[in-house]
């Protein structure tokens, strides 16, 4: 169980997060030295250098939504020139790209920052411009929802590049793109010119997901722990029946791949905060076999984040580092690892710092949402963790000084099943390299702390 620093402040912080975009801005420029355009997208690192790895093309917004971030933390210039050249000319194919789940992570990550950053007179506005990161970000929010599988009684969800069987934890992040271009006000056509609501298409994916890919410990199976996640659930789209739990990355479809848990913790605390802004008037109804008002909405996220955080809290070792799985064989050979700091260097099972970033950024922003909402004590909690996490995640072994390693963030692991993950040699099992998610979220997260810490504009994906 995580030990919680009830005392650290954003503002303590500060020092750490500094040396954080040092460290980044050296490594982006190293990778945009090193870079072959004609390669696939930078994935994670082998011995310290950035390779590429086909699956899908998931990872070059947030390769680019470094440099974008790095802008906003320091002001340095170049980073802001070299997102928004190569968003130009490079991001284009992920706004039409209907094989992937992932437009929430390209798009906003790119387009998405550099308009905010605009809205936020932090660029200089120039309406072509403008009108340019708008549309791209309209068009990415209805191409998401396009991949779109019905089930009966208003519910349905984007599926995952595996296919229309497939319901994947981590698209509940890409929902940011639905709700972004709905804000934009642009809907989805359909056949006969039907107008398809970006925002009730979120809502019935965040309902779905809600229902398979999370647990509450009401005994819908023998593994049915409160605030478990599935990564996958699967259905027969012949009748839209729910067939069983599955997994791709994870140890089984009975234990819970910590990334995949992070996706779920971050992207229902930010769907919290996006439906707190909106009128009454703008969602009440808006699915009236799923939600009756806004407030529905609210308690159901609600319900669902403060699950899946107290389950975090309760199985992530002291420091609020993960290993990769809860489940995974190995950690029985480590004792009782989760009354002490996770060991990133020992011989069983690998850490995943980037399940770590994940949820920090989602204990924040659940912790600052309650607050808001007058409900202090688990506010705090919450909070607190968020920060504890962070202050360890921004500190050796885990913040990458070393100028040789093209890394942000140590001790990430992509896909331990298919032993995608460098081993070094010596080791075990994979430790000391980086992805590129979890750079982009390390600083993601490092961002929002930065900008709590210095009272400036609260870090959010959409426009207030």
């Amino acid at each position: 169980m995580i030990k919680i620093n009830e005392n650290i402040s954003p503002q303590d912080l500060q020092p750490k997060i500094n040396a954080l975009f040092e460290c980044a801005g050296q490594k982006i420029e190293a990778i945009k030295a090193s870079q072959d355009d004609s390669r696939p997208s930078p994935v994670f690192t082998i011995e310290g250098k950035y390779t590429s790895r086909g699956w899908t093309e998931w990872t070059q917004g947030f390769q680019l939504g470094c440099a974008i971030l790095q802008y906003d933390a320091t002001g340095e210039k170049q980073f802001l020139e070299y997102g928004r050249r190569q968003t130009l000319e490079r991001m284009a194919p992920h706004l039409s790209h209907t094989g992937v789940h992932d437009h929430g992570f390209n798009n906003i990550s790119t387009y998405g920052n550099l308009l905010r950053l605009m809205l936020e007179g932090r660029i200089a506005e120039n309406e072509w411009e403008k009108n340019f990161y708008e549309l791209a970000l309209k068009l990415s929010g209805a191409v998401q929802a396009s991949r779109w599988t019905a089930l009966a009684d208003g519910l349905g969800y984007i599926y995952s590049f595996n296919g229309p069987h497939s319901l994947f934890a981590d698209t509940i992040r890409s929902l940011r793109t639905l709700v972004v271009s709905h804000q934009l006000g642009h809907v989805l056509m359909a056949e006969q010119d039907r107008k398809i609501n970006l925002l009730q298409r979120a809502l019935q994916h965040a309902e779905t997901t809600a229902r398979y890919n999370v647990y509450f410990g009401k005994g819908r199976d023998a593994y049915d722990a409160r605030g478990r996640v599935v990564h996958e659930s699967i259905f027969n789209v012949n009748n839209g029946s729910y067939r069983c739990p599955s997994t791709q990355q994870g140890y089984s479809p009975f234990s819970t791949w910590t990334r995949g848990h992070a996706w779920i913790l971050l992207g229902y605390a930010e769907q919290l905060e996006f439906m707190e802004s909106l009128a009454p008037a703008d969602v009440d109804g808006i699915v009236p076999q799923l939600f009756v008002s806004k407030e529905s909405i609210l308690h159901r996220f609600l319900e669902v984040a403060t699950a899946v955080a107290d389950y975090y809290l309760e199985q992530t070792p002291a420091d609020g580092i993960p290993y990769w799985d809860t489940a995974a064989p190995g950690l029985a050979k480590l004792g009782d690892y989760r009354a002490r700091p996770a060991d990133p260097f020992n011989d069983h099972e690998p850490v995943d710092s980037s399940a770590a970033a994940i949820s920090a950024q989602g204990l924040i922003r659940l912790g600052r949402y309650l607050e808001l909402k007058g409900k202090s004590p688990l506010a705090g909690r919450y909070f607190q963790t968020g920060l504890t996490i962070a202050d360890r995640l921004f500190d050796a072994p885990y913040l990458s000084t070393d100028l040789d390693h093209q890394g942000i963030l140590l001790h990430s692991v992509y896909h331990r099943p298919n032993v995608w993950d460098h081993i070094p040699r010596g080791r075990k099992v994979p430790c000391g390299e980086s992805s590129m998610w979890g750079d982009y979220h390390a600083m993601e997260l490092g961002l929002m702390i930065l900008r709590l810490a210095t009272d400036k504009p609260y870090y959010t994906f959409f426009y207030n």
